[in-house]
C-alpha cells in the first residue's frame, strides 16, 4: 500500500503554520491599530501618515507601471487602428484614381464626339461618323477599322478624317464597317502644301507611324520644324486645307512628319464624300478593273 511522502507532508505542515501565523500577526496588529486609534488618536494619524509615506512611492509606482502598461496597449491599438485606416485611405485612393482615368477618358472621348459633331455641322456634306475600333501598329501596313460601312452610305474611295486632320481613305467597305487606309501607310500619297508659306509637297507614308514629306521643286529644302502639312485639293480626292501632319526632322531634301489625327488617340472618324466625285470613279477604276 502506498503512503504519503514524508517531505511533501513537513512542507504541507510548514505552509500551514506560516499562514497561520500571518493571519493571527494580521489580527494583533489590526487590534493594536483599532485601539490606538481610539486610545491615542494623534498617535494613530502619525502611524497612518507613517504608512502612508511608505506605502505612497509604491502605490506610485504601480500606477504608473499600470499607465505604462495601458498606455502600450492602447498604443498598439492605435496603431493598429491607424493601419487599417491606412489601408481603407490607400483602397479609397486607388479606387479614386480609377474614376479619375475613366472620367478622363470619358472627358476626352466626349471632346472629340463634340468636335466631330461641330465640324460636321460645318461641312456641306458628311456621310457618316464612326468609331475607330482598331488600328495596326505592329505591321508595316497601316490601316484602321471604322464602326460605318456601305449600309450607311459609304464607299471605297471616300477620306476619313478626324477634328485633328485626315485619317486616310476608305480601301474596303462591309455592309456595318470599312477599312480606313492610314495616312502614315507606304501606299498612302496625298497632294499637300507647306501652311507657312503655301509651297506645294508630297506626303507620303513611311509604313512606321510616320509621313516622308518632299517639295515638288528639287534643289531646296523649304521645310523648317514644326511645319504643318495641309491637303492641297489638287488630285480631287481629298478636299483642300485640311490638317495631315507636323514636321519634326529634316533630312537632305525633305523631311519626316506625324499625323496630327493619331488613331490610337483618335476616338471618331468622319467620312466624307470626295471633294471632286471624277477623283473617286478614278480612284476605284483599277479595282474594277482587277475584278472583270
Amino acid at each position: 500500500m502506498a503512503t504519503a511522502r514524508p517531505g511533501w507532508s513537513r512542507r504541507a505542515q510548514y505552509g500551514l503554520f506560516f499562514s497561520l501565523i500571518a493571519v493571527i500577526a494580521g489580527i494583533i496588529v489590526g487590534l493594536i491599530l483599532l485601539t490606538l486609534s481610539l486610545v491615542a488618536p494623534q498617535q494613530f494619524e502619525r502611524v497612518r501618515g507613517a504608512a502612508l509615506d511608505v506605502t505612497g512611492p509604491i502605490a506610485g509606482a504601480l500606477h504608473e507601471v499600470a499607465a505604462t502598461t495601458e498606455g502600450v496597449f492602447t498604443g498598439a491599438g492605435n496603431y493598429w487602428d491607424a493601419a487599417n485606416q491606412n489601408a481603407e485611405l490607400k483602397r479609397e485612393r486607388q479606387a479614386m484614381l480609377r474614376r479619375m482615368v475613366e472620367a478622363k477618358a470619358i472627358f476626352q472621348e466626349n471632346r472629340q464626339l463634340k468636335a466631330v459633331l461641330q465640324l460636321r455641322e460645318q461641312e456641306r456634306a458628311t456621310i457618316a461618323v464612326g468609331r475607330i475600333v482598331g488600328s495596326s501598329f505592329n505591321s508595316p501596313r497601316r490601316f484602321a477599322i471604322l464602326s460605318v460601312g456601305t449600309s450607311d452610305g459609304v464607299r471605297i474611295g471616300m477620306p476619313v478624317r478626324s477634328p485633328d486632320g485626315l485619317v486616310g481613305r476608305i480601301i474596303d467597305a462591309g455592309s456595318l464597317a470599312s477599312r480606313v487606309l492610314l495616312v502614315s501607310d507606304r501606299a498612302s500619297i496625298v497632294p499637300a502644301r507647306l501652311l507657312r508659306n503655301g509651297i506645294p509637297v508630297i506626303a507620303q507614308g513611311r509604313g512606321d507611324g510616320t509621313i516622308d514629306v518632299r517639295p515638288l521643286e528639287v534643289g531646296r529644302n523649304p521645310f523648317k520644324r514644326g511645319d504643318i502639312i495641309i491637303t492641297s485639293g489638287t488630285g480631287g480626292l481629298y478636299p483642300p486645307l485640311v490638317p495631315i501632319a507636323r514636321v519634326v526632322k529634316l533630312d537632305d531634301d525633305g523631311a519626316v512628319a506625324l499625323p496630327l489625327a493619331d488613331p490610337a488617340t483618335t476616338s471618331f472618324g468622319m467620312v466624307e464624300p470626295p471633294f471632286e466625285p471624277a477623283a473617286m470613279a478614278a480612284e476605284n477604276a483599277p479595282a474594277a478593273a482587277d475584278n472583270r
